[in-house]
């Protein structure tokens, strides 16, 4: 059955990650999406390697695995922007998608004609999602923005990271860049959100979406604590600022997270821990109680945790109803048995590579599920046929085309 978005077309402009994950959760979901690059070079993230994806001798090939991981069910037309009749074929393409998705500097798109008010008057249903770093209003709407810098402009690693006084003390960027990641979901919300109110006006509009905006607004209960007092919070490593015990703990051979989100699973952990007397004393019966002394039942529970083995600990918090878990790393989290019955990974034909591994969308559907059909594509590996399929050129215009550059 046909994804939920197959009705739809995007015109894919993005390049590295933020605006190309959105486009891939648009794929993902079933729309047919044109992913436009530069000619002989492509997508920047083409070169972000290595690694490599390999061929069926286990040798590199030339596309990256970090190009792969944000593009797959799209097709590439390679077109030169600065040219022209590059932008007149943009403007064709505009007239014919539902959806146009870009991440140029602010300013950069209305100098070829290709802005907002240019494209909304070929297409006055047209979904125009701009990504960039700061939004198209304030003072920082020209700067460059890359997600290492909304991390620590947007105050995200001033609460991830060991606190200063501690060995490795000192902000930290998260693992992924998740300024990146998370404005490309908002920027697939925002395009589902207009595409249900073109369903219901006929009208499309511009939606403008910033690194910094997003970054800001994941910061979620740490934000709200700073609003509540106008006190900034403090980095605490792997504890919790509002939950204890919510932190992992050394056990005899490797580490556990525990997870007690309320006073019953307190008590629960502390049956299963061999201390019910804990769960009694005045400075931990409650969650605020925990946090008040912090410092104090951490090293407790460090004495006590350190005397049983990882699995010893997992095996028995689990029986009880205890959240844990263990600390993978990223191979080991894909052999998780939950990891392996959900099929996070799964493989797609490649034309280079023979076959590709990839994570799979974790959107599932009842009705119209997703489908994974295409992989990441190679450069300009769909130029033709959507200039002859979609816009109905020639095989000579096609041809001239490719000898001026233009494609």
């Amino acid at each position: 059955m046909a994804g939920p978005l197959a009705h739809i077309r995007v015109l894919d402009l993005a390049r590295v990650l933020a605006g190309p994950w959105a486009a891939q959760n648009l794929a993902d979901l079933g729309a047919e999406v044109i992913k436009v690059e530069r000619p002989k070079k492509g997508d920047d993230s083409r070169a972000y390697g290595p690694p490599w994806l390999k061929d069926a001798n286990g040798s590199d090939t030339t596309e990256s695995a970090y190009f792969a991981c944000a593009n797959r069910g799209k097709k590439s037309v390679t077109l030169d922007l600065a040219n022209p009749e590059g932008q007149a074929i943009v403007r064709e393409l505009a007239a014919k998608c539902d959806v146009l998705l870009e991440n140029f500097k602010y300013g950069d798109l209305e100098r070829y004609g290709l802005a907002y008010r240019d494209l909304a008057e070929v297409n006055p249903r047209l979904i125009y999602c701009s990504v960039t770093g700061f939004g198209h209003t304030g003072p920082y709407r020209e700067r460059p923005g890359y997600d290492f810098m909304m991390q620590g402009m947007a105050g995200l690693m001033s609460v991830t990271g060991e606190r200063d006084d501690l060995p490795g003390g000192g902000p930290q960027k998260a693992g992924i860049p998740i300024a990146d990641l998370i404005t490309g979901m908002y920027a697939s919300v925002a395009v589902c959100a207009a595409l249900a109110h073109r369903a219901e006006t006929g009208a499309g509009q511009h939606l403008d979406l910033a690194l910094f905006d997003s970054q800001v607004a994941v910061l979620a209960f740490q934000a709200g604590n700073f609003l509540a007092t106008g006190e900034p919070p403090r980095r605490l490593g792997n504890a919790h600022p509002n939950i204890v015990p919510y932190q992992p703990f050394r056990t005899a051979d490797g580490d556990v997270i525990v997870a007690c989100g309320n006073d019953n699973l307190w008590r629960k952990f502390c049956e299963v821990a061999g201390c019910p007397w804990l769960a009694e004393d005045a400075r931990f019966a409650t969650n605020a109680k925990r946090v008040e002394n912090r410092a104090e039942l951490t090293r407790i529970l460090s004495e006590i945790t350190a005397k049983r083995t990882t699995r010893d600990w997992v095996e028995a918090l689990e029986a009880a109803g205890v959240p844990n878990g263990p600390i993978n790393d990223i191979k080991q989290a894909f052999e998780e048995p939950q990891a392996l019955a959900r099929g996070l990974r799964f493989e797609l034909p490649h034309p280079k590579a023979g076959k590709v591994a990839l994570v799979r969308s974790p959107m599932r559907f009842s009705a119209t599920p997703v489908e994974h059909r295409l992989p990441p594509p190679l450069l300009g590996e769909h130029t033709e046929e959507v200039l002859r399929g979609i816009l109905g050129k020639s095989e000579v215009e096609v041809a001239r085309l490719r000898a001026a550059k233009v494609i």
